[in-house]
């Protein structure tokens, strides 16, 4: 006998639970479906084989927006299913997070090309207390045919060692499908991505997040015969879209990466003409430096602070631990920023004060640009916009605080 329910407000989405349903279970594997009913009833079977081999008690739970009869063969296979709209893969896992019973969650595709008959390995690492793990097809095997030559050779190794470089990583296969995880685990990452970036998604707030992981071996097999991957069947577009949401996806949750430190470095430079430049021009060798180097100087100076402190919020924001939140709320506390913001500005604006005065008592002309009340006012017009910046950069980085609740680090 069928039995159905809702969760919620949610009248969309319904859960269809088999003849003989499982109670508390420890382990949920949980899969989206779309039309899939030529693999579906060996992949739940596989599934049952899978735990029992492993010992351990399970669901599984398939996501299903099919047009054909997917459903209905996994339900009578035995696998609960929840019937959702067809909003991509990221979200069927973010519709599944209220019915998903176990404490451990493992995923993946339900077309067999992984073996979940083989769910002792990653089993045996949630049990010993890994918080994630990663399945890796580099780590086990690729049959034959499994994976187009360009995703094998290119895509997966180059976009796995951007992720690494990123976000100082070690992962084999970021791409793989297979994967378990705790729930509490994956309900604290708050999944956003609603298509194929999701597993970027993952394997980046695992490191924020600093979860216990681990990678086991998979093997990874090719479809079967009259079966189309989800990718021809949307066409040629589909991997080239899938990789540039991946790594837009790599690029927005690590933008500190590119913000930071080559931020600091071209302050650094910027200072270094800026400050030397002051006094007016100065002579190394056969080289003059003179007013232009300095404007120079200033441009890199505010770039070079623009993207340090951009790289600093980013930092903020994505900060699952609370270890940078509470640096940077010790480096600029509150008061202390804003008064020294306000401070420096004042202080550029009288470094303008000699330029202004020669400008109006020379006629309204400001003379050679060798002058030092030229070099002053550069200096002083870079102090004021980075005064400015530093100033707003403060709110900023509080009101950020505020808003992801970790106010409690405030510092003045």
């Amino acid at each position: 006998m069928t039995t159905s329910a809702t969760h919620g407000s949610a009248s969309d989405i319904e859960l269809l639970l088999p003849d003989f349903d499982v109670s508390d279970p420890e382990l949920s594997i949980v899969i989206p479906a779309l039309n899939e009913a030529l693999t579906i009833g060996d992949f739940v079977a596989g599934c049952h084989e899978g735990m029992a081999r492993a010992g351990v008690r399970g669901e599984i739970l398939i996501v299903d927006s099919s047009t054909d009869a997917t459903a209905e063969i996994a339900r009578a296979a035995g696998a609960r299913v929840l019937r959702v709209p067809k909003n991509g893969l990221g979200a069927a896992y973010t519709d599944a997070i209220p019915y998903i019973r176990g404490a451990w969650i493992i995923m993946g595709d339900c077309d067999c090309t992984y073996d979940f008959r083989n769910l002792d390995v990653f089993v045996e690492r949630l049990r010993t207390g890994d918080e994630y793990v990663m399945g890796s097809r580099w780590k086990g095997s690729i049959e034959k045919g499994a994976m187009p030559p360009l995703h094998q050779y290119l895509g997966t190794p180059v976009t796995t060692w951007i992720l690494n470089r990123l976000y100082s990583s070690r992962f084999s296969d970021i791409h793989c499908g297979m994967r378990g995880i705790t729930k509490d685990a994956f309900e604290r990452m708050d999944l956003r991505s609603r298509s194929w970036e999701y597993a970027s998604e993952m394997v980046i707030k695992s490191v924020h997040m600093k979860l216990r992981t681990s990678e086991v071996p998979v093997t990874f097999y090719k479809d079967r015969d009259g079966r189309l991957s989800h990718h021809k069947r949307s066409g040629w577009f589909s991997p080239w879209f899938a990789a540039w949401i991946n790594l837009r996806a790599m690029f927005v949750h690590g933008s500190s990466f590119f913000l930071l430190w080559p931020g600091l470095v071209v302050l650094a430079l910027g200072l270094v003409l800026t400050l030397g430049l002051t006094g007016g021009p100065v002579t190394i060798g056969p080289i003059r430096l003179q007013l232009y180097a300095m404007l120079a100087g200033a441009t890199l100076t505010v770039i070079g602070l623009s993207s340090f402190l951009m790289g600093v919020v980013s930092q903020t924001l994505f900060d699952y631990t609370g270890v940078h939140s509470r640096r940077w709320v010790r480096v600029f506390p509150y008061s202390r920023t804003t008064l020294s913001a306000i401070g420096g500005g004042f202080a550029g604006l009288l470094l303008v004060v000699p330029l202004v005065v020669r400008y109006v008592s020379n006629d309204f002309a400001l003379g050679p640009p060798g002058n030092v009340e030229n070099h002053l006012a550069i200096a002083g017009l870079t102090l004021l916009m980075t005064s400015f910046l530093i100033f707003g950069f403060t709110l900023l980085l509080h009101g950020v605080l505020v808003a992801t609740e970790r106010g409690r680090w405030r510092a003045d």
